[in-house]
């Protein structure tokens, strides 16, 4: 009998690690890039090196630094990329090897234990009506981050697998939008055609008739056939489209005409005021920053009794600046809905940047109690311990300042340093042809400041951490 239940037993692992491998065995469903700035930056150091050693006529050292500027730190960065098959996200390539081969720890984040997903956007180009975004996502959990940036199709199919898996708790506006409203340029193209939108030269003053509609003062007529609502849902998810495209005067007409059939829908006025948040932002337009936040307020008395609506429209304000609106929205929120951990979350990064510690303690244990996932709870409850830690103990506070100090003076010494490197290089190539010590001069202080700003840039890795409390003795 026991004998059999040994084998019973035996199967029974057996069966455990073969299923353990085809879970490690998973087709990758997407895979990105991770952000090449690393990369590029030991790319112009090796550079920077090679000029020097060919400058001392070290031939031999010349060359090598600069294959590896120019063909080998690409290599690495063209293999090094995150990987998502259904479960996890592992960053893949040779250096993420080598550094599992040296310290025993692999980069390998489940979906589970996600705690957060924070999504950027940076423009990098702006013409007429429309800009160019390129958005950086950043995912972390378990002390591992993970980032990776915009640029092609990878990314897109990165955001189609992976978001709608993540908790709605977990994710910012911006990566909502993504979520929902992401897709190929073929996709808004084709409903650009059918429901007729002209070209942005022709939007530009659209955007007087769309205030008026919001606030009322244009009668809208009292019913809408079905194929006016449909229309106009096609609209919205067309509007929302280009938004996060950057097609911001097409976004807008079609905001617009959505509008006039669904013009008091809080959900339709609280995504048009966040357009008209991206145009205030492309254009530094105070007045359109204005007419966001009327929206944004609009959408809030639209939709009083919807607490996910709310919580979205508080940090919307917080965006947009309007501070003390947005607390009132976050515990409106909360108020309709005890258990919304967005809310508390945000009110929490509200008590943090009015120092009140005690607040925030409170939001983030209240948040623990609610999280809904294992993740969210340790998140919350590491963050109330830390700042509770901060309202306790004066040395453990007085440490943590001087470490925050630190870093921004590293950062500092970090922008000014990079400045003067590429002034000095300048000046280094320029300078000869005027005279020959303004060239070595300029190639002297280039130097300089290159050590300066990567004895910044380490420090900065350094004091990014949270330091650990002492033990009492």
């Amino acid at each position: 009998m026991e004998d059999s239940e040994k084998v019973k037993a035996l199967k029974a692992l057996a069966a455990a690690a073969k299923a353990r491998e085809k879970t490690a065995r998973l087709k990758p469903l997407a895979s990105v890039r991770v952000s090449p700035g690393g990369y590029l930056a030991v790319a112009s150091i090796l550079t920077f090196v090679s000029v020097l050693l060919l400058r001392s006529e070290n031939d031999l050292w010349a060359l090598c630094a600069l294959v590896a500027a120019w063909l080998i730190a690409p290599a690495l960065a063209f293999t090094d990329r995150i990987v998502f098959d259904g479960e996890a996200l592992t960053r893949r390539g040779v250096v993420p090897a080598l550094w599992t081969s040296i310290t025993g720890n692999r980069q390998r984040l489940a979906v589970t234990d996600i705690e957060r997903v924070d999504t950027n956007a940076v423009r990098t180009l702006r013409r007429g009506g429309s800009v160019r975004y390129r958005y950086r996502t950043q995912i972390a959990g378990r002390g591992l981050s993970l980032v990776f940036a915009s640029g092609g199709k990878s990314y897109r199919q990165m955001v189609r697998q992976l978001f709608p898996l993540i908790p709605e708790a977990k994710i910012d506006s911006r990566t909502r939008d993504l979520r929902d409203y992401m897709c190929e340029p073929q996709t808004f193209l084709h409903g650009i055609k059918n429901l007729g939108l002209a070209s942005p030269a022709v939007l530009d003053n659209a955007i007087t008739d769309v205030k008026r509609r919001i606030t009322g003062r244009l009668q809208v007529p009292e019913s809408q056939s079905a194929n006016d609502l449909e229309r106009a849902r096609h609209l919205r998810e067309l509007a929302n489209q280009l938004r996060i495209w950057g097609r911001l005067s097409e976004s807008r007409e079609a905001f617009r005409r959505a509008l006039i059939v669904l013009s008091r829908d809080p959900w339709l006025i609280y995504e048009f005021g966040r357009l008209l948040r991206s145009q205030a932002s492309a254009g530094s337009d105070a007045r359109l920053l204005g007419r966001a936040r009327a929206a944004l307020r609009l959408s809030s008395l639209r939709g009083k009794d919807d607490a996910s609506l709310q919580a979205l429209i508080g940090e919307s304000q917080i965006e947009c600046g309007d501070v003390y609106r947005a607390e009132r929205t976050l515990r409106l929120a909360l108020t309709l809905d005890a258990q919304n951990l967005r809310a508390r979350l945000e009110l929490a990064d509200l008590a943090l940047r009015n120092g009140k510690l005690a607040h925030v303690i409170h939001h983030f244990r209240d948040a623990a109690l609610v999280a809904p996932d294992k993740a969210l709870k340790l998140y919350a409850r590491r963050e109330a311990d830390y700042y509770a830690r901060l309202n306790d103990d004066e040395d453990y506070l007085s440490a943590e300042l001087r470490r925050i100090d630190w870093l921004q003076n590293a950062n500092r010494v970090r922008q000014v340093a990079a400045r003067i490197t590429n002034a000095s290089i300048l000046v280094a190539l320029v300078g000869p042809y005027l005279h020959a010590s303004i060239g070595e001069v300029g190639w002297s202080l280039a130097s300089c400041s290159l050590l300066a700003w990567i004895g910044a840039y380490s420090a900065g890795k350094v004091l990014a951490d949270r330091r650990k409390p002492r033990e009492a003795e």
